[in-house]
């Protein structure tokens, strides 16, 4: 199946999910403040509703990496779908606060079932050689959603503030219907030994996971995604207090670096790991992203934030399919586990980030730049040092 017809629609098909998943996160965020107004509530529960779909993501993640590697990964996709598209729909239709929470928990539970399983499908699917182009296609189609996503929201919220939740639905359940039809069955290899011995409960997996080989990557996974939930929840406050920029202005800084990041995943990231490998790209975007980071202090004009913006979100951008392609490398047979591990410990980081960078926000504007800037570099060294202990092993991936 590999480098075959059928593995490129598959691949196709896997990116119009992720792009269906992202988008469907990303396309509330201009309508949220309006909608909480309908229930008296502003930006403490939006922040908790936000908290509350990464911790359902957090949970089941690991549970969706070992049920794929268990019964194929079609079935969870398929799963998941229905369970995103269903949670959109309640989340529209509910009436009281506890709803909307219990809706976007199942949305997170349903985003878990579809992230890791993609990911392991992907790695069924392509060969050592073809690993990176798999994992940055999906990843360019994860950034895509991001970025096209609000302006969807907030485009469909003119014809009804509860109209992109109909939308969202109905894209995840046609997605899911596409998905039964188009998508192969490819039968994980993992044996039943391997299979009876990893059903734990999610501490015990968190716990196995420090033991894998790629542990390591794990925390790069976790701090960049600290690093960027961090950057992103607050961007948007530091700019419109440090230099009162507008809706428009702000939506500019955010769409640009992600535009750059789609490019550079789906154009560039193939070459670069075949050039360089995937260690040295995680190494070399650690210290670009951490260096973003703190510049985004130092620069005053809009085109010199835009830049650095677009900078950190590049950077950010080839950081995670790097990061996922080596730990998939690496993992062996045990692609679903070591996916919903990874999908694990990017959603703590998205759990953490944002929450800590509000808290120290409130303090100085500056404070979660230079945490970010501390914890990526941080990351860096042990990364590096990681990576020399490990030449032998990092050296037998490449292609």
């Amino acid at each position: 199946m590999t480098g075959s017809k059928s593995t490129n629609i598959a691949l196709i098909v896997l990116m119009f999910n992720m792009f269906i998943a992202m988008a469907g996160i990303g396309l509330i965020i201009p309508i949220m403040p309006e909608f909480l107004k309908t229930f008296g509530a502003a930006g403490m529960v939006l922040g908790f509703l936000i908290a509350i779909f990464s911790f359902a993501q957090f949970i089941f993640s690991p549970l969706s990496g070992d049920l794929s590697d268990r019964h194929g990964r079609k079935k969870i996709i398929i799963i998941g779908l229905f369970i995103y598209g269903a949670a959109q729909l309640a989340f529209s239709l509910s009436t009281e606060l506890w709803m909307l929470f219990a809706a976007r928990f199942f949305s997170g539970f349903g985003a878990a079932f579809l992230v890791p399983p993609m990911m392991a499908f992907v790695a069924d699917i392509t060969t050592l050689e073809g690993r990176g182009r798999g994992m940055g296609l999906l990843g360019a189609s994860m950034s895509l959603g991001f970025m096209i996503g609000p302006g969807i929201g907030g485009f469909l919220s003119t014809i009804s503030l509860h109209f992109p939740f109909y939308f969202a639905a109905g894209a995840s359940f046609f997605a899911a219907l596409l998905s039964i039809i188009i998508l192969p069955n490819p039968t994980p290899t993992i044996s039943m030994e391997k299979q009876q011995k990893r059903q734990d409960h999610l501490f015990k997996q968190l716990v196995k996971s420090t033991k894998t080989p790629y542990f390591v990557l794990l925390i790069v996974m976790f701090v960049f995604s600290f690093g960027l939930a961090n950057f992103q929840s607050t961007i948007s406050l530091y700019v419109d207090q440090k230099y009162g920029y507008t809706p428009t202005q702000i939506a500019v800084l955010i769409t640009v670096g992600g535009f750059v990041g789609v490019i550079v995943q789906t154009f560039v990231i193939n070459p670069l790991f075949k050039r360089f490998g995937e260690m040295r790209i995680v190494l070399v975007n650690l210290l670009i992203a951490a260096g973003a980071m703190l510049a985004i202090l130092f620069v005053d004009l809009f085109w010199t934030i835009l830049l650095v913006a677009t900078v950190f979100s590049t950077a950010t951008s080839l950081l995670r399919p790097a990061v996922n392609t080596l730990v998939s490398k690496l993992a062996g047979e045990e692609q679903g586990f070591a996916a919903g591990m990874m999908n694990a410990y990017m959603s703590l980081g998205n759990m953490f980030g944002p929450a800590l960078a509000g808290f120290i926000f409130d303090i100085n504007y500056t404070f979660p730049y230079i945490l970010g800037t501390a914890i990526l570099l941080i990351c860096f060294a042990i990364a590096n040092v990681w990576s020399v202990k490990k030449k032998s092993i990092i050296a037998a991936t490449r292609t």
